[in-house]
Formats: structure tokens, sequence, C-alpha cells
């Protein structure tokens, strides 16, 4: 008995298995729309970002300037309080030129009795600078007006002077000159010249210029 033949399943051609594909035309004005969108959400982008930089760099700058406030109306208190000390300073040494007896209780047994004079020490407070310092570690002087930063700048410089007093003041009384007891009147009149060359005459024209940069810092709130 014969089988029946398994009929062979014909191969397709090529032209059978492609199959067929779409093409979607597009004119210029969908182009040039897409291309308006991308152009315009990188540049929203860009334009927030610059927004939301600016805010925060004006929030830091006004941070800053408001630590350098607080700083200044505290130096204008010390600087009040020292120059008052200094002044009482200048007549302990003016009443020790004129007054012989005091002027020996000052030298006496080769050493400089100087709490006679300056029973607090050279200075009796300190001028801060941190928060200028920190200040323009953050570029404060380009986000300024130039009226403040210049104000401040000679501020600061002042009181770097101001605070020399303490090393000039160490050096006549760390000499050994000093402690002569026929030097007396000279250390004395060193003494005198060096604290009002570099502090006292400086401290009224500080502490106006404390008041004139508090000033010009709370319009800037």
């Amino acid at each position: 008995m014969e089988e029946n033949p398994i009929p062979h399943k014909k191969s397709k051609t090529t032209a059978e298995v492609r199959k067929p594909q779409v093409y979607v035309l597009r004119d210029w004005k969908e182009y040039l729309g897409e291309s308006s969108l991308i152009v315009f959400s990188v540049l929203l982008a860009l334009v927030l970002t610059e927004y939301f930089n600016n805010l925060h760099e004006k929030r830091d700058t006004r941070e800053l300037l408001n630590n350098v406030r607080t700083e200044l109306i505290r130096n204008r208190k010390a600087e009040r309080e020292q120059y008052v000390y200094q002044q009482n300073i200048l007549k302990a040494i003016d009443s020790a030129l004129k007054t012989p007896a005091f002027m020996q209780k000052i030298v006496s047994d080769d050493e400089f009795h100087w709490k006679y004079i300056m029973p607090d020490g050279v200075v009796n407070r300190d001028l801060s600078t941190v928060a200028w310092d920190v200040a323009k570690g953050h570029n404060i002087t380009t986000k300024a007006p130039f009226g403040l930063i210049s104000i401040l700048t000679d501020i600061y410089a002042n009181q770097a002077r101001i605070d020399k007093v303490e090393e000039k003041v160490a050096t006549v009384l760390l000499s050994w000159e000093s402690r002569k007891t026929a030097n007396i009147h000279e250390t004395l009149i060193l003494l005198r010249d060096n604290y009002k060359g570099w502090a006292f005459d400086r401290a009224p024209g500080l502490i106006a210029k404390y008041d004139e940069a508090i000033k010009m810092l709370d319009a800037e709130k």
C-alpha cells in the first residue's frame, strides 16, 4: 500500500516576506515647532537656574553683611571702652611725668611696675575681624556697594593700626633701658607717644566710621 506523499510547502519569496513600511511625511512647520519647544525649554531652565542662584547669592550676601554689622556693633562698644581706658592711662603718665615720687614708684629694683599706669594691661579690649575675614573669603567686595566696601575696608585697616599699639608699647616695656631709673622720664614719654599715635588719637575717627557703616548696613537690609 502506497503512502500519500507529504506535499512540500513552497518557500515564500522575498517579496512575499517583506512587510509594507509606512512613512509619515512631516512638513517644516512641525520640525520648527519641535525645535522651538526644545530651545524654549533649555532657555527656561537656564533662566530659572540663574534666578534661583541670584536669590541664593543675595541671601548669602545679606547674611554676611549682617554678621559684619553685628561685629561692628561689638567693636564700637569695645573701642569706646578702650578709649576711656587709654585716656586714663595717658592721665596716669602725665601725672607721673609731673610727680617725681610717683615716677620713682613705676621703676624700682630694675623692674617696670606697669600696673601703676595700665592696671588692665596695654589694651583692655580686642577688636574682632572674624566676620569681615569670612565675608572677604566669600568675595563680598564684588557683591556689596562700593561706598560700603570702601568704609568697611577703612575701618578694619584702622583697627589693625590701633591693634599695633600693644606691640609698640610692649617693645618699650620689654627693653632693658626702660628698667633703668635714669630713663623713666624718656620711657614714659615713649609710652605716651605710642598710645596717642597708634590708638588714642585714632579712636574718635574710628568710632564715627562705625556709626556711619552701621547706618549704611541698616539701609542694605
